[in-house]
């Protein structure tokens, strides 16, 4: 739990208005906590975001990492200066410095937001609450070796004892009753 990445994503809803996401990924676990959604990011606003997201981490981090966008103000940075954590600002025009908090961006508009028409921040709200809920405890991850950030390791055997049996290739399963006799037809020959 050394590092944390935070940054805005924008989201438009239908009604064309754009919705801020604030979000807090951690880089080691790839654990992503919402700090929360609103219209009108302001320095004040995301400053009391940090507060409530580090009231509700249990744990320490080293450094945090997010852009030079103004909502990251000086009191934003003081709160994670108080709590021990070194802010690092990102240099202008420069999104790999953040790759891990870009990459989640692109994941999050991949499986859930290209496919979903947003009403309002309410339902924004209750689909980003299930979709970070699947991502932390379900969603694979490579850089984790295939298991999710809050995978604890066990597998439940289902039906144990019994072999998985498993077909190579579609030959291998009884499909004669699907089998009809072709017919050739007089008169055309390939030579």
């Amino acid at each position: 739990k050394a590092l944390i990445a935070t940054d805005f994503c924008c989201v438009d809803t239908v009604t064309l208005r754009r919705l801020h996401v604030l979000f807090f990924i951690e880089v080691g676990s790839r654990r992503v906590h919402l700090g929360g959604i609103t219209s009108n990011p302001t320095g004040a606003w995301a400053t009391q975001a940090a507060r409530n997201f580090l009231m509700t981490v249990d744990g320490q981090f080293r450094f945090v990492i997010h852009d030079g966008a103004g909502q990251y103000s000086p009191a934003f940075d003081n709160v994670f200066t108080g709590a021990g954590t070194t802010p690092i600002t990102t240099p202008p025009r420069a999104p790999m410095a953040n790759a891990y908090a870009e990459r989640w961006v692109r994941t999050l508009r991949h499986e859930l937001l290209d496919r979903t028409l947003i009403w309002n921040e309410r339902q924004l709200c209750a689909l980003l609450g299930d979709y970070i809920g699947h991502y932390n405890c379900h969603r694979p991850h490579r850089g984790l070796d295939q298991h999710a950030p809050d995978d604890d390791g066990n597998v439940t055997a289902i039906g144990a004892g019994r072999t998985i049996q498993r077909r190579t290739t579609c030959a291998e399963a009884d499909l004669t009753h699907l089998a009809r006799p072709v017919e050739r037809r007089q008169g055309f020959e390939h030579g």
